[in-house]
């Protein structure tokens, strides 16, 4: 009798195995260009994930070069996106805003900064590792690498290339984490107004401008943070503000990072209204190297105590 029944529940597994998905399991999928995976382009392995998102899903993209614009939906979660080493497994785009795109009245508009994305996260509880994400259009106006609108968001290893905003925190009242990131960027290329932590991250200005553009609500405790962060420039940049706000409770700290000697004495530019003086939470504790003199900071900015840093980390 149990060998009746052990023999039935066999036959009923391997029936159901036959009958699923292939993808329908917690495994992971693999993505190459070169044809040796699953699948050659990432988006493809996304729509899988789509059809099946109950699972926890690790999607392995190897060495290449990926020149696709993805969306990974509001319907995911629980999504792995991992590359085989960042420096040589790219997710690449080139809109900007000002290419032209046709309306349904037959004539054509500039396409918005909000659409350029090369990689647009809506889905939440998702993770991105050890890969590049770049919008390598030439300068011609604002073209974003990374749009996040999901609510915890963990990205590790990455690097994120781009000119001007290269990532936009786009959705208030989600958090998001960078550790050991590599972001790089010219006017504003850290904006929006979500909460975001940034760890041991290093923030590479390539030009003459203002690195965070938060948009923090009135309402929110906290918006972006750079703890243990490095702060550097490419060649011949030498005057770089820390921020300006998009919005007027624009909330950024920096604490125990190290500022190179691009950055302005002034530390903080007020996007010309006084009144975001009255308002912006732009703070500072801790910070070492030349661009970390405080002593000609603008008055409006906060110097933290030792407790309200601890506060704000722990």
């Amino acid at each position: 009798m149990k060998k009746a029944i052990f023999s039935l529940l066999l036959l009923s597994n391997i029936a159901v195995a036959l009958a699923a998905n292939p993808y329908d399991n917690p495994d992971t999928i693999f993505v190459a260009r070169d044809g040796t995976g699953q699948f050659r382009n990432i988006g493809e392995a996304i729509e899988v994930c789509r059809a099946f998102m109950e699972y926890h899903k690790v999607i392995f993209v190897k060495r290449g070069v990926y020149k696709e614009k993805l969306v990974v939906p509001s319907s995911l979660t629980h999504i792995e996106i991992c590359g085989e080493d960042a420096d040589n497994t790219i997710i690449t785009y080139d809109d900007h805003a000002n290419i032209s795109i046709p309306t349904p009245y037959g004539d054509t508009k500039p396409m918005g900064t909000f659409r350029t994305y090369t990689l647009k996260i809506e889905g939440s509880d998702i993770t991105l590792k050890n890969i590049t994400v770049e919008n390598n259009a030439a300068r011609l106006g604002q073209a974003v690498a990374l749009h996040t609108e999901g609510n915890r968001l963990h990205f590790v290893g990455c690097r994120f290339l781009g000119n001007q905003d290269t990532v936009y925190t786009g959705v208030a009242g989600t958090f998001l984490r960078f550790d050991n990131c590599y972001i790089e960027g010219t006017t504003d290329f850290i904006f929006g107004p979500s909460t975001a932590w940034f760890e041991n991250c290093e923030i590479r200005s390539k030009a003459n401008s203002y690195i965070t553009a938060a948009s923090t609500p009135a309402d929110q405790d906290g918006g972006y943070v750079f703890h243990k962060c490095r702060l550097t420039a490419s060649e011949g940049v030498d005057k770089v503000y820390l921020g300006r706000p998009w919005r007027p409770y624009a909330y950024t700290a920096f604490i125990n990072c190290h500022l190179g000697a691009h950055i302005l004495p002034e530390g903080w530019d007020n996007w010309r209204n006084p009144a975001n003086e009255r308002t912006a939470r732009y703070m500072e504790y801790g910070n070492t190297g030349p661009g970390a003199d405080t002593s000609h900071r603008v008055s409006w900015c906060r110097q933290l105590t030792a407790s309200e840093a601890h506060d704000i980390l722990f």
